[in-house]
Parts: structure tokens; sequence; C-alpha cells
């Protein structure tokens, strides 16, 4: 049997309850999930306070929060795993922001301000707010961001996710990184 197979039967025993194939499951996509908590780390400021194996854990407790969900493939739960690391790391941006805004307020020199100012954990938050705003819009592109860019998946996989075709993937991909772009973009102040 292929690891793929297994894992696509062991998060169907899961979503029957058995607590056994949830640490199976863990144990068998440990690294592919640590791997995606490690690639959204990279755009994060430098002395980033998380680490990929906590944000597995974190993601590994969610998960198991939602007792009697049901898995119907590993493509499926590799996405909905990615959106918990997406929203942890939100969440944790966004605290630290709170923090810089006056919540726990201490003395710093120059240079630590100055590396607050440019650290891009705040453009964490800006993606997620355009990435909501795109779901208002249409929310199958949004969708599309989330499987391509957070999980990692391929036309492929993400085609087979949303019961679409690869092109349809493609032509959304494209439209809807042209539409955070241009959303993201900054913009230009004329005198």
């Amino acid at each position: 049997m292929t690891q793929e197979k297994e894992i696509t039967q062991l998060l169907q025993s899961w979503s029957g309850g058995d607590q056994e194939s949830a640490e199976q499951v863990l144990l068998l996509v440990y690294d592919e999930l640590r791997r995606i908590a490690a690639k959204e780390l990279r755009g994060e400021r430098h002395g980033h306070t998380l680490q990929a194996t906590a944000i597995v854990h974190e993601t590994y407790l969610r998960l198991n929060g939602h007792a009697g969900f049901q898995w119907s493939s590993r493509t499926q739960f590799f996405a909905f795993a990615a959106h918990l690391i997406r929203r942890i790391l939100i969440d944790y941006a966004r605290h630290q922001n709170r923090l810089k805004r006056g919540g726990q307020v201490k003395k710093v020199t120059l240079a630590e301000a100055m590396s607050l100012v440019e650290a891009p954990s705040a453009d964490l938050v800006a993606v997620d707010e355009a990435l909501g705003k795109l779901e208002a819009i249409d929310p199958r592109k949004a969708r599309i961001v989330e499987l391509r860019f957070f999980a990692g998946l391929t036309l492929e996989e993400t085609a087979q996710q949303l019961e679409i075709s690869s092109e349809t993937v493609g032509r959304e991909w494209r439209r809807a990184k042209a539409w955070l772009y241009s959303e993201l973009a900054p913009v230009e102040v004329r005198a």
C-alpha cells in the first residue's frame, strides 16, 4: 500500500473517532507539515520566536479539536492543515502587532525600533486581509490561493480538491495573484 493510500485510510479511521489513527497520521505527515510551516516562516522577520516544530504541534492540537470531522483524502487534510498553519501565524502576527502598539510597553533602542518597522509579520496580516476581501468577491479564487500558496498543492491536486479542471485552476490562480498583487501594491502618492 502506498503511503498516500495509508494516510487516506488512517484519516478515515480518525474521522470515525479512532484516536490511535490520529497519532499515526501525525507520524506519517509530520515532515510534510513541518515543511509547510518552515516555508511560511521563511517570510517572517529574523529572530521570529515561533519555530516550525511548535507550529506543527499547535496545528495538531487544533486538528484534534475538530473531532468528528470527515477527512475524505490526504489532499483535503493538507489543505486544512495549511489553512490552520496560516491562521496560527496570523494570530501570532496580530498579537505581536498589538504588543507593539502599547501592550507591555518597554523602552527600545532606535535600531530595535527600526527592525520592528521593517518586520514582515505585518505583511502577513495585510495578505490575510486582502485574502479576506478576495473571499468576499470570489470565494473559489481565495480557496485556490490557500491551496496553492499556503498548502503548496499542485494545479492537479488543487483541481482534485475543488472538483474543477486543472485549466480552470490555472486561469483562476493567475487572476487571483494579479488581484492580490494590485491589492497589496503600495499606493503612489503624487505631489
